[in-house]
């Protein structure tokens, strides 16, 4: 696929997203008609109608589109720094290591500002993917070496999120549904918060596309051509780390949606590293607001929490990616 056919690719993708969101808007408690929302975005005013759009339903579909951009990214990232399919942010840890100290923060250490709660995220998500990767390590990097190490961390962790979720006491509840991801009352505020730290993962592969690339050769060919292992390695993998840091405060543990992503983006083909980065990024934003739209509008008034929808997704492609095998990471660096 030639670079117009990609960049046609990626139009279409956000297009299409962008619809999704427009479609977001119309239900809820209260339904409201196509020319209603046409009528409250572009003029704006104090009534209910143009409150329940850019107060409660405009802020949720964007933070959604905007954190699965950047999980798709980290998931990106992370299959290319392992080269291994099966590589992504609850799979290796990662999703885990940034809910625990989060979780531990908000029951046991309520004074610490939800602010500084993104930096305690990516504090734990660096620890839990290094304690992940050493382990894999052991069995020399395989791809079932890394899913082990990361189901491994992520259960130890998970057993320590649990029991300080039994000292929350009424707080419980609340955690739970947080716990199982969603966007639900998710303001302006919310997505500002997760703005630079997506920025940062997001325009950082793209700046980085061509280190990506050498990485998904192999290390060896890496090193061959002059690639400073020990420094990019430790910079991708915070890289990979920081949108997680950024969407996990807000939306809690978004599953499968780093590893469903990139596969379906690789799928479509598209010219060199930097255009599939862009591809994926789209394409988790697109899944992202679909699962969200489904949830909250297969049980109205009720709603679901997103992670279940994405799981529901990403448990078939999980289980297609290991009857397939490994997969090819190999390209041409672009």
């Amino acid at each position: 696929m030639n670079a117009r056919k990609s960049s046609f690719a990626i139009g279409f993708v956000v297009a299409a997203t962008l619809l999704i969101v427009l479609a977001g808007l119309l239900p809820g408690a209260k339904m409201l008609s196509f020319d209603t929302v046409l009528r409250v975005l572009l003029a704006p005013d104090a009534k209910i109608d143009s409150i329940l759009v850019w107060t409660l339903r405009l802020p949720r579909s964007l933070a959604a589109a905007v954190a699965g951009t950047g999980l798709a990214v980290s998931g990106y990232l992370l299959q290319s720094l392992t080269r291994n399919p099966l590589a992504d942010p609850g799979i290796t840890g990662v999703t885990a290591g940034a809910v625990a100290p989060i979780v531990g923060c908000f029951v046991l250490l309520p004074w610490i500002s939800s602010a500084y709660y993104p930096l305690v995220g990516l504090a734990g998500g660096l620890a839990a993917a290094s304690v992940t990767f050493w382990v894999a390590r052991g069995g020399n990097g395989r791809p079932l070496h890394l899913a082990l190490g990361g189901v491994s961390v992520s259960l130890f962790l998970g057993a320590i999120t649990i029991y300080v979720l039994l000292l929350a006491g009424p707080q419980s509840t609340a955690l739970l549904f947080w716990l199982s991801g969603g966007f639900q009352g998710r303001t302006w505020s919310h997505l500002v918060h997760m703005l630079p730290w997506i920025g940062v993962g997001v325009v950082g592969a793209l700046l980085l596309h061509r280190v990506i690339a050498m990485f998904a050769l192999s290390e060896h060919a890496a090193a061959a051509m002059g690639l400073q292992l020990d420094v990019w390695k430790p910079v991708l993998l915070v890289l990979a780390i920081c949108p997680v840091a950024g969407v996990a405060p807000v939306a809690g543990p978004v599953a499968f949606v780093g590893l469903a992503a990139p596969h379906i983006a690789r799928l479509i083909k598209p010219q060199g590293t930097i255009w599939e980065i862009a591809l994926t990024a789209a394409t988790g934003a697109f899944i992202v607001t679909c699962a969200d739209l489904v949830a909250r509008t297969i049980a109205i008034p009720k709603e679901l929490p997103v992670g279940i929808i994405t799981a529901l997704l990403g448990g078939p492609v999980f289980v297609y990616l290991i009857q397939r095998g490994r997969l090819d990471f190999q390209r041409d660096v672009a």
